[in-house]
């Protein structure tokens, strides 16, 4: 039997783009990557909080570096990437709660949750562009 297993032809190399990966292992690699990108602009989101509270001078600062439209993209992306996270960690704990973790429900709420993270992107920036 081992034998039978060693001479099976097996990949020499990883394909990525030949994985189809199901909706809820997009979500949950969303969640990874949008965590880890809100902890990495964690100091350029406090420069902007610092520069929007110290004075009235470095508020005029603030303006000009928020006016720049590659900034406010930026924040936007920022924006879905916390309501993307948010979404997805109530999500999963309702898994670790053991809801909804049968496949037509694990797939329903990924779907809800990628739809209310853009919808709510959409709605807040739109009233804050």
């Amino acid at each position: 039997m081992s034998e039978a297993l060693a001479r099976k032809q097996r990949p020499k190399f990883l394909a990525l783009h030949e994985i189809r990966l199901p909706l809820p292992g997009i979500v949950s690699i969303l969640h990874r990557v949008s965590g880890a990108g809100l902890f990495l602009m964690l100091p350029f989101l406090l420069y902007l909080l610092d520069r929007s509270l110290g004075s009235p001078e470095s508020f005029v600062t603030y303006k000009s570096v928020v006016a720049n439209p590659l900034i406010k993209l930026l924040l936007l992306g920022l924006l879905w990437a916390y309501l993307h996270h948010f979404c997805a960690g109530i999500r999963f704990l309702l898994l670790d709660m053991h809801t909804g973790v049968d496949l037509k429900s694990a797939r329903n709420s990924s779907r809800i949750v990628l739809a209310v993270s853009i919808v709510l992107t959409v709605i807040i920036g739109v009233k804050l562009w």
